[in-house]
């Protein structure tokens, strides 16, 4: 029941409610990164999402666009903005997932979405993660984040979505906003063992 039904009402609801309480501190970001980004604040790809459909996901844009003839994947830590630096730190580029959260395209708590670069490249075990729709945080973002193996991350998140649970789901949640006000492990909620493969993360 709690799967099928209730996961998605409080998805809605905690949301709705995020999104309301944060608005100040969203309109304050779009405003600078419109500065900084030369009016373009928002970045979106497209990502698989449950059943590996595809969806387009939605973030703050903390890298300035590439120049003419600029590979995407060269010299990514140069096109990053001073703005977009903080705003990846304090992983506040995730934010604005509240609104694919709302459209139902993710759930708050789930398997990190990737590209869909990375779809040919599973097994039949690790595809199992796109049985479940994505999350913003999940079980492998809160067990190693940046210290994880491809291998064991996919691992992580078959596990969650064998055991997903409102008990597994409130755990997650908890685990999750310790490490938001943990300084020390802070980075950005995306593995950074996947930067070498995700390119213009943006």
């Amino acid at each position: 029941m709690y799967k099928h039904f209730f996961k998605r009402v409080l998805d809605f609801i905690i949301a709705l409610v995020a999104l309301i309480v944060l608005s100040p501190l969203i309109i304050t970001l779009i405003i600078l990164l419109l500065i900084v980004n030369n009016g373009k604040p928002f970045f979106f790809q497209k990502r698989p999402g449950k059943d590996a459909k595809i969806f387009t996901i939605i973030k703050f844009k903390t890298m300035r666009d590439p120049k003419k003839n600029e590979s995407l994947l060269r010299n990514q830590e140069e096109r990053i903005t001073k703005v977009g630096a903080f705003i990846r730190k304090t992983s506040l580029d995730e934010l604005l997932q509240l609104v694919n959260v709302l459209k139902a395209d993710m759930s708050i708590i789930g398997p990190r979405p990737l590209l869909t670069d990375y779809l040919p490249l599973y097994n039949e075990e690790q595809a199992r993660r796109h049985l479940v729709k994505p999350g913003i945080t999940g079980w492998a973002q809160v067990n190693g984040r940046t210290a994880l193996t491809w291998e064991k991350k996919f691992a992580y998140d078959v596990w969650y979505v064998d055991n997903l649970s409102f008990k597994n789901d409130f755990k997650i949640l908890i685990k999750t906003i310790q490490k938001i006000f943990n300084r020390d492990s802070m980075s950005s909620i995306e593995n950074a063992s996947f930067k070498g493969w995700e390119g213009n993360k943006n």
